[in-house]
């Protein structure tokens, strides 16, 4: 945790995992609590629609388990994505991705892995993603509609629902959407940004915030109007990247006079 204070960051993920004794596991927690760092989010990374059966049990099996462990930690959301029909890449884009099937299979496995934890403390989430859903707003509460769930909330990536030119030069105004549509369900949020190349024929490239075309002014300035506590967390950089993306959303922050 101090690494975490000494770099100026207000959130983390817990550095333990399940099985760790029970006293380092509070000591953790309460050394957070102390220093008023809120423990971020917890990954589930998997593919609960694996179109191979097996697989799918095993990876439900498992966002059970790491939404217990969230619940128990208090972290402000357990997250993963909804998964994908491809059967060599848990990830990947298919086909058969935005189908109605493959919606209906999501919502029955976020219905399974939510009944069998009933968490108190923490929401089940899954991350917005470019080729499966949610990729925008009202996929997004048109599915926790249907799944019905108070344990059921929402992870902002803007940048995964960049998925064609016209939503990366119209991202403010999308970002806008989300936070009007999901508002308090929002419970964390990806801080990265997007670049689109002049190669043919379209190329959206993941950058550090700061580097690309998403408009943080409107990010942090929506992000702003929710609980004070819920995370921005900077992913997929290396080495000296983190500090110098940090300092950019600091830099724009300062700039709009919001924390």
């Amino acid at each position: 945790m101090a690494d975490v204070q000494a770099a100026n960051y207000g959130a983390a993920e817990l550095p333990v995992e399940p099985g760790a004794p029970v006293a380092t596991i509070d000591a953790f927690l309460s050394a957070a609590a102390a220093a008023d760092i809120v423990i971020s989010e917890v990954g589930a990374w998997s593919n609960p629609i694996d179109p191979d059966s097996r697989k799918a049990r095993v990876a439900i099996a498992y966002c059970q388990e790491r939404l217990r462990w969230a619940d128990l930690i208090g972290a402000k959301c357990c997250v993963n994505i909804a998964g994908s029909r491809c059967a060599t890449k848990w990830d990947a884009p298919h086909p058969d991705n935005f189908s109605d099937e493959t919606f209906d299979l999501i919502v029955g496995s976020v219905r399974e892995i939510v009944d069998a934890v009933r968490p108190q403390r923490t929401f089940y989430t899954l991350e917005t993603m470019p080729w499966i859903f949610p990729s925008g707003p009202d996929e997004y509460l048109r599915l926790i509609e249907v799944i019905d769930r108070p344990g059921v909330a929402v992870h902002l990536d803007p940048v995964n629902m960049i998925n064609s030119p016209d939503r990366l030069f119209k991202n403010a105004a999308l970002m806008k959407e989300c936070f009007a549509k999901l508002g308090p369900l929002i419970k964390s949020c990806h801080a990265k940004d997007i670049a689109l190349k002049e190669t043919l024929t379209v190329h959206l490239d993941e950058c550090r915030p700061g580097s690309g075309s998403l408009d943080y002014r409107t990010f942090l300035t929506e992000l702003a109007k929710l609980d004070p506590d819920t995370p921005l967390c900077l992913e997929h950089l290396t080495g000296d990247d983190y500090p110098l993306a940090a300092r950019y959303i600091r830099d724009v922050s300062a700039s709009l006079g919001v924390q």
